[in-house]
């Protein structure tokens, strides 16, 4: 090994750790590692940018914008309501959730259908008294085995696509990874409804612990005459920076005041809704005039009225919230909302609410102003899961939403008929949805996730670096060695299993551009067609079960399922080896 090889090797290593141990952003620790690269002289200009010129990732920005405009109409999430409610059984809504879910994921990003769906999953077990855990983790795992039917079904997908064009190579055709997809999409469906389905924990949400626990969660305390802070603001009242616990709501008669700012004015007989460590109320009581409602029959959905509502967010990978505390993020002025719990792998965080530093995954109850989920849907700082129903606001006008859908079915087909490319049929879409003011260019930009494509542009620079080296042939190399004895289905197993391994650690779309190029190195190296290691290595990249960490919609759904991380161990392995040897078998069989 070279000294150069020596270093990149090094730099992916730690790369990969500071992604595992998330010490900071994982966009931000894998383009700090390509700065490195151009600062070291092991990439130039053009070799460190040539990510963020890439057509793969291009077509990925694209994407975010088409698929934005087709969720923008409502449509979808309101077939799937109607759908859902003609259904009988468990066992027959099992079925119209996965099936439709899985056709969708197909065709539009998987993030925004889990996110849709899963506030209609929630309300719809509600109804029915059925745990949401049951259904939300299928809801997942179908979306990632869905996206791996066609060309545009994820970002890993056009990922490996847009290097196999970078090197000169055939890209896949719109329809081509259906010959794996379609078939691990059957199998992993029949599993998640028989033997999945039992292995699936009946966990309560978030929103249904707090209200069975309130008394755990929230206090009450009643301003009396002798308070000698009446007609002063909650700041000059000494009600704002308190011992681990947060004031979420005055309720004052009728009206319910939330969130409560620092301006706002105590008046006797007010009653002060706080929520956090109730067990350090003892400050509270020092305070003269303030008097603890020891019997209060305080529920949870006596917060909400005509101006404050319950909302359940999920804090995103991209979050600008990470690695600071609520407190320091300001959330209660910048959000205009209040903090009511925070969970952690199912469990309540047991510190004050205002020192809690966050993480991707958590899931926060909070009691929001009435404009909250207009304001935030489109927030990359978190993914509103609430039960509750669409804002009018956010309700299109069917005709606008039939016109997005036939745009994109006519780009679709202008594809598979190999008319124009992935890339301008997506250029021609959006050009379309702004000519005709169907999207404005401000939420053109709210839809593009620029963290994802900051990932994916940096991983091309570093998968290029590994390539340049000598350090992807090597890999390729000692990989090869492994599987040799069981020919080319022991190659092609090992270069999944540790694509996928990478997947579960870090992000799918930097796991798929480290290994594409390995893969590709060991096509060249064998003198064959190198489709079969790409499509090995697109698929290993996607299917990702096992952690809550290794893809978008596994997080998302962690919080408001109430899982704890070993569920998607217990769920996610079987259907991890059963992709794994359907995959590899049909590779195998197809391309060798």
């Amino acid at each position: 090994m070279t000294f150069e090889m020596i270093f990149v090797l090094v730099m992916v290593v730690a790369m990969l750790a500071g992604l595992l141990f998330e010490v900071a952003r994982p966009d931000m620790v894998i383009f700090s590692v390509l700065v490195i690269f151009l600062i070291t002289g092991i990439l130039d200009t053009q070799e460190a940018l040539s990510g963020f010129a890439n057509e793969g990732m291009l077509t990925i920005a694209l994407l975010f914008i088409v698929a934005g405009a087709v969720q923008k109409s409502g449509l979808v999430d309101q077939f799937m309501k109607s759908w859902l409610n003609r259904s009988r059984t468990k066992t027959g809504s099992m079925l119209r959730l996965l099936v439709p879910s899985s056709f969708f994921s197909a065709f539009l990003n998987n993030t925004p259908i889990v996110v849709t769906f899963t506030p209609l999953i929630k309300k719809w077990c509600d109804e029915h008294k059925i745990a949401p855990s049951k259904f939300l983790i299928p809801l997942s795992y179908v979306t990632i085995l869905g996206g791996t039917i066609t060309l545009m079904g994820t970002s890993t997908n056009l990922v490996v696509h847009g290097e196999l064009l970078n090197r000169e190579l055939e890209g896949f055709s719109f329809f081509q990874l259906a010959v794996v997809g379609v078939p691990i999409a059957i199998i992993g469906m029949i599993y998640l409804m028989t033997v999945g389905h039992k292995l699936l924990p009946e966990h309560k949400g978030i929103q249904q612990q707090v209200q069975e626990e309130s008394r755990e969660y929230i206090a009450e305390l009643v301003v009396g005459q002798d308070f000698p802070h009446i007609n002063r603001s909650v700041q000059l009242a000494g009600l704002r920076e308190l011992e681990g616990l947060y004031l979420i709501e005055i309720i004052r008669g009728e009206d319910h005041i939330s969130p409560v700012r620092s301006t706002t004015v105590i008046q006797a007989g007010d009653r002060l809704i706080f929520a956090g460590l109730i067990s350090t109320l003892a400050e509270l009581q020092k305070k003269k005039g303030l008097y603890i409602e020891t019997g209060t029959n305080i529920e949870i959905d006596d917060l909400r009225d005509g101006t404050s509502q319950l909302v359940e967010v999920v804090v995103s990978h991209q979050s600008s919230l990470l690695s600071k505390s609520i407190k320091q993020s300001r959330f209660r002025s910048k959000y205009d909302a209040g903090v009511i719990a925070v969970h952690r792998n199912n469990e309540r965080i047991h510190s004050k609410i205002g020192e809690i530093v966050l993480k991707p995954g958590d899931t926060l109850l909070l009691l929001a102003g009435p404009d909250f989920i207009q304001n935030y849907h489109q927030s990359n700082d978190f993914y509103v899961v609430s039960s509750l129903d669409t804002p009018k606001s956010l309700r299109e006008d069917p005709k606008k939403g039939w016109f997005s859908i036939t745009v994109l079915l006519l780009m679709i087909t202008l594809v598979a008929l190999g008319i124009v490319s992935m890339f301008k049929a997506m250029a021609l879409a959006v050009f379309i949805f702004l000519v005709t003011r169907m999207i404005t260019p401000e939420e053109a930009k709210g839809y593009v996730q620029f963290n994802v494509l900051l990932i994916i542009a940096s991983s091309f620079g570093i998968g290029v670096a590994m390539t340049k080296t000598g350090l992807a042939q090597l890999i390729a190399d000692k990989l090869m060695a492994i599987g040799q004895p069981l020919g080319f289905f022991g190659i092609i197993l090992v270069l999944y299993l540790l694509t996928n391994i990478f997947t579960e650690l870090i992000t799918n779309s930097a796991a798929a551009v480290l290994m594409v190029g390995i893969g590709l190195e060991m096509a060249d190296k064998l003198q064959v067609d190198p489709t079969g290691f790409a499509v090995t290595v697109a698929i290993a990249a996607s299917a990702s079960f096992i952690t809550p960490i290794g893809y978008q919609t596994n997080t998302i759904v962690y919080g408001p399922g109430g899982y704890r991380f070993t569920d998607y161990i217990k769920i996610g392995a079987p259907l991890s080896i059963i992709v794994m040897l359907t995959t590899v078998s049909i590779v195998n069989f197809v391309w060798f």
